[in-house]
């Protein structure tokens, strides 16, 4: 360590293990002492060896039932570390550690030394980590907590098959893949897995990290299908089964999803929508599934909801504190400000749900188009009126500048004079003025 940076980064390291400290998936930090020469992180002694060694001890590959277990634990520190505005940057097999020699232990996350503290509306630009694990979107440097998130699929890629879902001879080949290519899913073992863990895997992986899932929502997927798997287990095995002390019971009970940081940012932006658009994501959040809402209903319970059922932004303020570490605490009132539409209302569950959910994501699956196409239905019957272009624009916010007419007639049905469903798709996605500067 000679370099002002190099001193810097590590002091950086230091601050961020000590506001995140309590995690029962983060290496635990003592203390740090800094003399002339060196700094000195004292820190738990994880004696099992990296989740590298134990893939490697395995031929390459996990069973998925074993590879489930070891996503729990890493989603679960990740979207920890997330919620308090830090990314890490590097994570990768090497950077998680078994506490003792039983590979069924608990996993760490460690080596914070390219990590940073980020704000849910902040890009970092750095091009930092490893060249395996390294997200489009670093390369193109623009990216936040995202990132993370594709470290985590390329992960589970090599968990569930033993090879790297991108390769090459050199480094700069590899970045060509990463941004390039797609993740084979053909090559055995794929064939012979679940569609749930491709479609996993897929939604980590996707380049585009607005359509990416983060990770609370994956761990919340994960917890869904381990419920799913311990119902099963109990119709098929009855009084036979001591569900008690199952193991599945027993690895996830105590697993919590926390509140995912996506949700404020889609809640914002939800609140500083037309009304138009909000009608518009009201009918779409009418068609998601038991699945999809499942994930809105933990996050929903977790601001924890008055007894009639709805949330103020008292109820976030409370929810960011208990969840608030120091990393994080400082950060609350900027969160707050950015929702002060709540501050005179509350919010319900399904007016939750239109404001919570993502579009992008909806977009990236394979039954988008249905999605879209009952939620039109659903529009048209109790939202879609007649309206003119100039009205529409005034909606939307548009500038003078903009020349409406050409960018926005196909947005109206010119039968009626009510939104097409091009233009009803296009609302869903929350157009701007700085969207129609483009067309210019």
């Amino acid at each position: 360590m000679t370099t002002a940076i190099a001193i810097e980064d590590v002091r950086r390291e230091v601050k961020i293990l000590r506001a995140l400290s309590g995690h029962n998936n983060l290496v635990h930090f003592y203390d740090a002492h800094e003399d002339h020469d060196n700094v000195y992180i004292v820190m738990e002694l994880c004696e099992g060896g990296e989740l590298l060694d134990s893939i490697l001890s395995r031929g390459g590959k996990y069973t998925e039932d074993d590879a489930r277990v070891v996503m729990i634990q890493i989603l679960n520190v990740v979207s920890f570390f997330h919620l308090q505005g830090v990314v890490h940057r590097d994570l990768k097999p090497e950077n998680f550690l078994f506490t003792s020699k039983d590979e069924n232990s608990q996993l760490k996350a460690i080596d914070f030394g390219l990590s940073d503290f980020v704000k849910p509306d902040e890009r970092l630009n750095d091009i930092v980590g490893s060249a395996y694990y390294v997200t489009p979107e670093v390369l193109h440097r623009s990216y936040s907590t995202e990132a993370d998130v594709w470290s985590i699929g390329v992960i589970a890629y090599i968990l569930l098959c033993g090879s790297r879902p991108f390769w090459a001879r050199t480094e700069s080949g590899i970045f060509r893949a990463v941004s390039k290519a797609d993740p084979s899913f053909d090559d055995a073992p794929w064939p012979s897995l679940s569609s749930e863990a491709r479609d996993f895997v897929k939604r980590l992986l996707n380049k585009d990290p607005r359509k990416r899932s983060t990770a609370a929502q994956a761990l919340s997927e994960c917890l869904i299908y381990c419920h799913k798997l311990v119902i099963l287990m109990i119709l098929k095995f009855h009084s036979q089964l001591s569900t008690a002390g199952h193991p599945w019971i027993k690895n996830y009970n105590d697993v919590k999803v926390p509140v995912d940081i996506l949700i404020f940012k889609l809640m914002k932006a939800y609140l500083r929508s037309s009304s138009l658009r909000k009608a518009a994501l009201r009918a779409l959040s009418k068609t998601l599934t038991v699945d999809e809402l499942f994930y809105l209903k933990e996050q929903f319970a977790l601001l924890e909801p008055n007894k009639n059922g709805t949330i103020s932004l008292e109820n976030i303020k409370v929810a960011l504190m208990k969840n608030a570490t120091d990393a994080m605490e400082s950060r609350i009132p900027e969160f707050l400000a950015s929702l002060n539409a709540l501050q005179y209302r509350r919010m319900d569950f399904d007016e939750f749900c239109a404001a919570a959910l993502s579009v992008h994501q909806l977009e990236a699956l394979d039954r988008w188009e249905q999605h879209a196409r009952c939620a039109y239905e659903l529009f048209e019957k109790d939202g879609n009126r007649a309206i003119v272009i100039d009205e529409l624009a005034s909606e939307l916010g548009l500038s003078p500048s903009v020349p409406i007419h050409s960018v926005l007639h196909d947005w109206i049905r010119h039968t009626d004079g009510k939104l097409s469903f091009l233009g009803f798709v296009k609302l869903l996605h929350g157009v701007s003025s700085r969207t129609f500067a483009k067309v210019q």
